[in-house]
């Protein structure tokens, strides 16, 4: 295992930021590591890159442990934190050689930083100060210094933030190429961007992960839901639809347009113009929209956390 996490907590004063939670990740694999804002994920991903020491629990990164042996294992890590830190003074190839030279990688250092500026797109900014660029230009520096000395386990925070998408395009790719042969663990809150890279995800909630599946078996291990987006002709209340027989949720763009969650396709659509005759009025469009992974993240994480819904042995 490159990666293994066995009952790890992280405690603040009376708050436990991360509560006992357990995992482990293959070499070859891409996870995704979700959960909304203050669930735990940046705390963990900081706990392996040995930028935080753990309360309890014990966590490895190829064999090293997080705490004992911290320098075999920042070797063997590159990070990209949700705040990307970088010395905005300093020009792109500038830092890099900087980066390769706190890594010690020597006569490869220059080959190094070469690759790095031509894999991640940053040929044409190489010769410009951090401080000029785009956020996502930044972002591209950010992964370059955290694959510049070849790590076993990228470990990603929000790698895409600021990217147009075009860049999302590149990137990508690039972290797919990474993860054929390394461990790559990222977070995001672009659910799309999970579908497009992981092979599994792992779901955490309020300190204590709710899942960890592969895609096709989480999707099928909620229940089944729908979103549709309705437009009538005539302004209708919402709560017209909030009271339909299934309806989870319904969130209004206007007064015409809604997007209804529901248990049943069908049974919603019945009931949706059933509803525009009652209210004297006709539907204009009502799109179908295939609910992913975000209707399984909704789900897992607008309830207090349950029992971890976890994989086969990998």
């Amino acid at each position: 295992m490159s990666v293994i996490v066995d009952h790890i907590s992280k405690i603040y004063g009376e708050q436990k930021a991360v509560d006992a939670i357990s995992f482990q990740v293959n070499k070859g694999e891409i996870v995704g590591f979700l959960g909304p804002n203050g669930a735990g994920k940046s705390t963990t991903m900081k706990i392996l890159t040995c930028f935080l020491p753990q309360t309890s629990g014990q966590a490895s990164v190829c064999g090293f442990d997080v705490v004992n042996e911290s320098m075999e294992v920042r070797r063997r890590v590159g990070y990209l934190p949700e705040q990307n830190p970088l010395y905005l003074d300093m020009y792109v190839k500038e830092y890099l050689q900087f980066m390769a030279s706190l890594r010690k990688l020597g006569p490869n250092g220059k080959r190094q930083v070469d690759s790095m500026i031509e894999r991640t797109g940053l040929t044409q900014e190489s010769k410009k100060k951090i401080g000029q660029l785009s956020k996502g230009y930044r972002q591209r520096v950010g992964l370059a210094q955290a694959m510049l000395h070849e790590p076993e386990v990228l470990i990603l925070d929000e790698p895409t933030s600021g990217l147009d998408p075009n860049q999302l395009v590149e990137i990508r790719s690039l972290i797919r190429q990474i993860g054929k042969d390394k461990t790559v663990i990222l977070s995001s809150h672009i659910m799309q961007e999970v579908e497009a890279l992981c092979s599994r995800a792992i779901i955490i909630n309020q300190g204590k992960i709710v899942a960890d599946d592969s895609m096709s078996n989480l999707q099928g291990k909620v229940s089944k839901s729908a979103k549709l987006t309705v437009e009538f002709r005539d302004p209708i209340h919402s709560d017209i639809l909030k009271k339909m027989e299934g309806v989870t949720s319904v969130e209004s763009m206007g007064e015409k347009k809604f997007a209804i969650h529901a248990a049943s396709v069908d049974r919603t659509k019945e009931q949706v113009f059933a509803a525009a005759v009652e209210a004297k009025t006709i539907i204009i469009s009502m799109q179908e929209e295939e609910q992913k992974l975000e209707s399984v993240f909704r789900e897992l994480t607008q309830t207090a956390p349950a029992k971890p819904k976890k994989a086969n042995s990998k």
